[in-house]
């Protein structure tokens, strides 16, 4: 019971603070039970670490989306809707096709390498001084699309909008939080589409064998270590680069290249 509670701890904090750092949490996740031979927890318990995220965003951002309604900021409004299209729709057709077909560590080592070096060339060698009201809709267009390429494991959702931001001439926070802003649209309709497809699963396979406590656990580390990272993240890029991010996305891409070959 103590090591199932572990894992769930293990797992929502894994989901909290990947989701939102640029380092892909779906591609920590499938290597979680790949180093360590954990068993999958199942679709429910992913469906409560995605609720924790999810919860995690729309509280740190509430005063944010109050502010487009009550002010009416429209143009910020379909900014964030127009971004959020290519992934809906890319999502909706591909992401299950995905998800069974490119789980391979190997693939996973190369997109964290390669995809970190295009973070650290596009934060090094673009000048990022535009400010948020600056954005126009095909600037948005671009962003979202940047957003569709994280259905591939080890891109990473957030350090693909973050990356079309700065290299538009973004600065860095102000990519970060738009990267956020429109991640919420997506994380609900993904939150709430995993778990629809729970209604077709009998209630005592949920959770693969963990404990509805477990979930409980998963959900509440998942939730309270994404508030911190947001939080710490917009805080770091507002004098901070991405070099941290792209080192340890290399270094652990050599990691599963060692790990696999000495398996």
């Amino acid at each position: 019971m103590f090591f199932q509670l572990f894992q769930a701890l293990v797992y929502g904090l894994v989901q909290g603070i990947a989701e939102f750092l640029p380092i892909s949490s779906t591609a920590h996740l499938i290597l979680i039970p790949y180093f360590f031979h954990w068993k999958d927890p199942g679709l429910s318990f992913d469906v409560f670490l995605h609720l924790g995220t999810l919860i995690a965003i729309i509280y740190f951002f509430a005063k944010d989306w109050f502010g487009i309604f009550k002010e009416k900021k429209y143009k910020l409004l379909a900014l964030i809707i127009i971004a959020c299209i290519p992934a809906a729709i890319l999502g909706y057709a591909f992401e299950s096709k995905i998800e069974i077909s490119l789980r391979s560590p190997l693939l996973i080592a190369s997109t964290l390498a390669i995809f970190g070096l295009i973070i650290y060339l596009v934060d090094r060698l673009i000048k990022h001084t535009q400010k948020l009201k600056n954005m126009n809709y095909w600037q948005s267009i671009l962003i979202g699309l940047g957003q569709s390429l994280a259905l591939i494991p080890g891109i990473s959702r957030s350090g693909a909008t973050m990356t079309a931001g700065i290299a538009l001439g973004f600065k860095r926070r102000t990519a970060a939080k738009f990267s956020f802003l429109i991640a919420t649209p997506i994380m609900l309709g993904a939150t709430i589409f995993r778990a629809k497809d729970l209604s077709s699963l009998p209630i005592n396979d949920w959770f693969n064998g963990f404990s509805l406590f477990a979930a409980i656990i998963g959900f509440l580390a998942a939730l309270i270590s994404g508030y911190l990272s947001i939080k710490y993240l917009l805080k770091y890029l507002s004098h901070g680069s991405f070099t941290p991010f792209v080192i340890y996305r290399i270094v652990l891409a050599i990691i599963i290249i060692i790990f696999y070959i000495l398996k």
